[in-house]
Formats: structure tokens, sequence, C-alpha cells
């Protein structure tokens, strides 16, 4: 309460003074002095209320950082403007009045001088929270933009007008953020769209690069003669690196497809800039798109023997480890010192078996082609402890939703060898919400749908690549899908779960809030160790994922409570805005993550995401994209990918197959990295390594990009250090004190800092 009180004051101080600013040369009318009130009424959105009761607030950011913690329903936000009339005079297309409120979380729904505008995500019928109908994914983090003609009579023109928006939130932050609202006429970039996010770069010798890009004329009577040119510039120096121009005639409601091609330098990181002319008005205006650019060398002919360097599993159960080489095929496998309960096939490099006594058993690894011969050891931990690494693969959830079905699964596993995924250590396939059948057998044992006619053979197809199955369910009974879950049925479901040969259960709080009593940390903990108790009896390896958002402080009890990880945030998305808040307020669950326990900050969001028929390329940008696998790395989380496995692109492969990286984020002594520098939105993340060595990782949140020069001795290192740029998997040379790096905005480097001996 202190905190929104001075924030509220702090606002007052600073919006006070303002109102909606316009003058008769603009063609834009700022929306400022907004009010706040939580809870809900249709009243709020009529002119005649009295809001001088309400809270001022920001719009800039959720209304989370403006101290409206816990949320869940409605909140409402009211501002006044005056609309002159000249407004129309900047008329130049479709004469509509456009509203851009900006960004907003979840649902909301717009009022103009109390009458509906428009609406995201089915709220224009709700009269509650209950009721709502949100569709994931689908309207977070969009730009709302409502138009009206000029003559509608829901303007008051040369009068105030009230704006009024409800919201609605699922949980968590929400509100409009990101948000500079204004008022103006229907522009340029409002009748032509250029799409370039749909589609992604093809890259051929690393520099040569060729896109497609559409573009479309939603006007319904403008036709366009236009120039569009494409500038292909260095992100870091701001060089023109080549021009691309285009003459395009676009008639009304057409759309025009548009390829080019150009080379860069290898590696070089450049920003295309698309400039679009309409010859009859002189009007433009540019959108930009970031190139992406390979930073990991290619892989030779060489076999390479990746992956972690320990696996654990329990005595007694059934054993299965896939040995990841990378390098030229057909490879032959070997295994020296094997126990005698396990063998080795020589063709694929599966290890089999069932897992020997309780102990450590030392072994080492031989891959040989006709190229070489690469050699590593491995040690097999037999003991009570899973997941002595962060697990690495992939869920169906972030890209087929409901809709997954065993013919996809299988198809994914297949991806996953065939893209060269799993020769560099990720393995599991896991199936999220959607596989459950609509009623429970007689005895109570809960089956696949139609849609997975039978989990054991699925099983055991998985495992014929040498890779492993996970399954989905919430301690609720249903799940976040509506489908059935374990509740009352937790043993049941756990020893079926092993008959078919599950190796993974990510096991998702959802319904469960129904049966809950509250939050208290008893109440929070019940579902998930009586799971753990039910899974104990299984006799089969199940890697034990607690879903339930980070409530209760689940990493200070997941481990002892037999979780081998534990998400620790609501559900990411792929938006710089998602990641930054997720990714980067880890850094206060560093001493909880262990060997064979792992806080857990969600998915990875690269490559082709969405939700069933809404796949999309991820909307971070290449360097974003390398912040977030080196965030993750440091982090010490699994990496779980929610791709399309079947729809990679050079880039995302090249992302994930960096083995250097990989390492890192494998290493066996499970240290999580720890924030040791915040200034300036420069961040230095520092993680202890099991060869007495650190991985350095310093990003850049800025909006701009950054020269700095990193001193070693604001992360308490002495001495002299060899630098080893992991990305580029290359030495950069000895340092005491001063690295001078220059980082695009939302970038990172990435270095392992080697002590040298004085």
């Amino acid at each position: 309460m202190l905190k929104k009180l001075y924030v509220n004051a702090l606002l007052i101080m600073l919006v006070s003074n303002f109102s909606c600013v316009h003058n008769d040369n603009s063609n834009k009318i700022e929306l400022s002095n907004w009010k706040f009130k939580v809870g809900d009424s249709l009243q709020w959105a009529k002119p005649g209320f009295d809001d001088s009761g309400w809270d001022l607030i920001g719009v800039d950011y959720k209304w989370d950082k403006y101290g409206y913690d816990d949320i869940k329903g409605f909140a409402w936000y009211r501002t006044t403007v005056y609309i002159p009339s000249s407004l129309k005079k900047t008329a130049k297309y479709d004469k509509m009045l456009a509203f851009d409120i900006g960004m907003i979380d979840n649902a909301d729904q717009v009022f103009l001088n109390g009458q509906v505008i428009g609406s995201n995500g089915e709220t224009i019928s709700i009269t509650d929270s209950n009721n709502i109908k949100f569709k994931k994914g689908k309207y977070w983090d969009k730009k709302r933009k409502y138009f009206l003609p000029i003559e509608d009579d829901r303007i008051l023109w040369d009068e105030e007008n009230v704006i009024a928006v409800k919201v609605w939130v699922k949980r968590g932050p929400g509100g409009i953020y990101n948000a500079s609202p204004v008022v103006r006429m229907k522009n340029l970039s409002d009748i032509i769209d250029i799409d370039y996010s749909s589609t992604t770069y093809k890259i051929s010798n690393r520099n040569k690069f060729n896109k497609e890009i559409f573009i479309t004329n939603s006007s319904d009577n403008y036709y366009f003669s236009c120039n569009l040119n494409i500038i292909i510039k260095d992100k870091i120096s701001g060089e023109k690196v080549e021009e691309i121009k285009k003459q395009i005639k676009l008639a009304p409601n057409k759309q025009e497809r548009v390829l080019f091609e150009f080379k860069t330098h290898s590696g070089q990181n450049c920003i295309a800039e698309y400039s679009f002319t309409d010859n009859r008005t002189g009007d433009g205006f540019v959108k930009k798109e970031e190139i992406p650019y390979l930073l990991t060398p290619p892989e030779t002919n060489m076999p390479k023997i990746n992956g972690p360097v320990v696996y654990g599993a329990m005595p007694g159960n059934k054993f299965l480890y896939k040995i990841p080489v990378s390098g030229s095929k057909p490879i032959k496998y070997n295994v020296e010192n094997l126990p005698s309960s396990l063998h080795v096939n020589s063709e694929t490099g599966i290890i089999s078996g069932i897992t020997p006594s309780a102990g450590s058993y030392r072994v080492i690894f031989t891959a040989e082609n006709s190229f070489g011969k690469a050699k590593k050891e491995f040690t097999i931990i037999s003991g009570d402890r899973l997941a002595l690494t962060p697990p690495m693969g992939w869920n169906s959830w972030n890209c087929w939703g409901l809709s997954v079905s065993d013919k996809k699964i299988r198809k994914s596993a297949d991806a996953m060898v065939k893209s060269g995924l799993s020769d560099f250590g990720f393995t599991y396939i896991n199936i999220d919400d959607g596989w459950e059948a609509s009623e429970r057998l007689p005895d109570g044992t809960l089956m696949g749908n139609e849609k997975f006619p039978d989990m054991f053979a699925l099983s055991e197809y998985v495992h014929s690549l040498g890779l492993k199955l996970g399954i989905y369910s919430s301690p609720g009974p249903l799940t976040c899908g509506g489908y059935l879950g374990s509740y009352k049925y937790e043993f049941i479901d756990a020893k079926k779960w092993a008959e078919w040969g599950i190796d993974y259960l990510k096991y998702d709080w959802c319904y469960y809030e129904k049966i809950a009593k509250d939050h208290s940390l008893p109440e929070l903990k019940k579902p998930y160790v009586l799971m753990r108790r039910a899974l104990d009896k299984t006799n089969r390896d199940i890697v034990y994922s607690i879903c339930q958002y980070g409530w209760g402080d689940v990493w200070e009890w997941g481990y002892k409570d037999g979780g081998n990880l534990w998400r620790t945030t609501f559900d990411i998305i792929d938006s710089w805005e998602s990641l930054e808040d997720i990714g980067f307020s880890q850094y206060k669950l560093s001493p909880f993550a262990k060997p064979g326990g792992w806080n857990d900050p969600d998915m990875l969001i690269v490559g082709w995401v969405g939700w069933g028929s809404n796949l999309h390329p991820t909307r971070l940008t290449p360097d974003e994209q390398y912040t977030h696998l080196t965030l993750w790395t440091l982090l010490s989380a699994p990496l779980i990918l929610g791709n399309d496995l079947e729809r990679f692109d050079d880039f995302t492969l090249n992302l994930l197959t960096n083995s250097e990286v990989l390492d890192i984020n494998q290493d066996p002594l499970g240290k999580q990295a720890e924030k040791l520098y915040d200034k300036n939105r420069i961040q230095y993340w520092v993680k202890e390594l099991s060869d007495g060595n650190f991985a350095l990782g310093i990003f850049n949140l800025n909006k701009i990009n950054k020269t700095l020069n990193i001193d070693l001795k604001n992360i308490s290192l002495k001495g002299k250090y060899h630098i080893r740029d992991l990305w580029r998997q290359k030495d950069i040379g000895s340092y005491k004190s001063v690295i001078n790096i220059t980082i695009p905005w939302h970038g990172v480097v990435l270095f392992k800092l080697i002590k040298e001996n004085n």
C-alpha cells in the first residue's frame, strides 16, 4: 500500500499539469492523465461518471509496476480528450479516426463516451471474470488500434470526449503498457501492411540471404503506385551494406509478394529497413527488421561427443541413454568399462539395460567415423536422483496446443533426430495437455483419446530413436485445457504411465485451484507430495516437473519434496517484455539450483511457435534470442523447446547447436549464475564451473548499442584470465582487468574465463 501511495503521489506531480496535448498543426492528440480503478461497472464508461476518487496511473508499464499486485479479474482506465474538427483536415486516405491505445494484457473493451468502439479477447458479452472465454496467447502483447468513421455520432467533435478501457487479466501483471496512446486520423501505415514476420531468412554460405515479404493494401478504394526501398545496415556502425529498390502497384484489397537477396560479411549483425513511399501523396513510413546472423561455427566432419558428463538413474530400473555425437554419419560407438547389466548398440549409440546397484560408474565413450575418433569420460550415478544436469528436450504446448496427436509426436521425435538436435543432448519429447480420454475405464484407468490410440507403442517408437517420452497431467479434477486430471487417481495414473514407458511428468496446478483451501504452503505442497509418492511406487525413472508458477516459493521446497524441476513463473511468450520480466528476475533463486533440482523459468521461445494453427516465427530479434539462450544457460535452466521441430530455419539450428554454450548449461557442478553487476541496464552474470573456471554473461538491456570497458574487478575476479568467446568459439586473449567490447541493444556476450597461473 505504501508503494502504491508513493507511486500515485509521484504520478500526480508529473501529470497534474498536463491534459491531452494537441495543436492545430498536429495530426495526432496524445492521451495522458489516465485514471485507474480495480473492479468492474459499466457506469465507469459513461461521460458523467465522477472519477475524481480514482488513482492516477502511467501506461508505460503494466499495473503491477505502479503498485497494483495480485489483481485477478477486471480493472478500468479513464481519460478525457478534446477532439477538434480541424483534425479532419489531416486525412489523406480513408476518412477514419484512429484510437491507438497501446498494448493490453490480457483482454480489453474500449469505450468512447459510454459506447463500445472495439474489443479484443471476446469481452463484449462478459459480465464477470468467471464467464470470460480467454484464448491463451492470441491477444496479449498486441497493439490495440480501433477506428471510427469521422461521421460516427459517438465522436463529439470540438468537445471533450471520455475514453474508458476495461481490462481483464487472468492472473499476474496486466493493463495498458508500452504505450503512448493517441487519437489521430487513419494514415498510410494503417492501410499498407508490410509483413516480414511470417517468413524467415534463408542463409547460404553463412553470408548470403534471401527473403520474401508481403505488402497488403487494405483500403477499399485507394490505388497505390509506390516505391519500396530495402536498405541493409550494419547494426553496430549504422553503415549501409546494400540497397534494393522495387516499384510496386497495389490495387485495393490486394497483396504483393516481394523477393529479394543480398550478401553481408560472415557474422555481420545487420538490420533491414523497409521504406515505403506513396508516389501520389509523398507519404511514407519505415519498418525495421533485424537480420539473423550466425555465430556458432559450422560443425566439422570429425566426430564430437556432446552432452553432459554425468547421468543419474535409479538402481534396478530400466536404463536408456543415447550418446550424443555430431559429425559425419555413419558413426561407430563403443563404451569402455560399461557395467555388465548395460549394453551399447554400436550402430546407434543407444545404451540400454538395467541400472546397476547404487554407486558411481566411470566409463569412456568412443565415437569413430571415416574422419577420425573421439573419446569422452562419462559417469553413471546409480542413486536416488534423476536429472543431474538440466533436462534438454521439447514440449508440444507452444507448438500444437490441444491439437497434439500421436502422429505429431512421432514426427517431432523424427525431426529431433533428423535436425541433429539429439546429437547435442536434446532428449525429451514431452506430450502436453490434450492426450486424455473423456472418461476413465471402470477400474479408474485413464487411457489416451482417439488421437493417442496406443501410448505404449508411441513410447516404444520414441525410445527406439534413443529419445525419451514425457506426459502431462494436473493434480486437479481437470487440466488447464479441460481434460481429465489426476485428482483422486494419482497412484493409478502413475502406474499406467510407468507401464507405458513414460520418462517425464509435467504436473500442472490449474484446476486444483478449486480443490485447495487456500494458497498456504501445506495446501500448495500437498498434491505434489502425493504424486511424488505415487511415482516412487512405479519402479521407473520419471523426471518430475512441478508446475505451479512459483507460488509458495517452490524453489525452497521443490527439491526436498521430490521435484526435479519447478516452474518459477507464469507462462512465457515470445516477446522481449516477457523474456526480460521472467528471465532477469531469476537472480534471487541461484542458491536453490543443484544437480537433480532446477529452477524452471519456462520453455525456450525460439523457432516457429504459437498454438495449433497460429504458428509464427518467434518475435524475438536475433540478438534477443542470443540473450535468451545465454541467460537460460547461465541459469542452469532446463532447455525445453516449444517450437515446430519440422520447421527449423538456419539461424535457429545454429543457435541451438553450439556445444560450448550447451556445456555451460550442462556443467555437472550445477550452480546457477549470480548477478554480480547491474548498472545503467548493463548486467554481468557469473557462473562457477566444475573445472574451477567461470562463465561470464554481459547483457545490454538498453535500446541502444553500448561500447563497454568490462572491469573484472567489478565481479571480484583477481589475477589473469584467458578469455574465450563461447558463441564464436574463439579465443580473444588474456586479461587482468579491462575487456573492451561493443554489445548491440538487447544483446549479449558470453565468455569463459580460464584462470592463468601467474
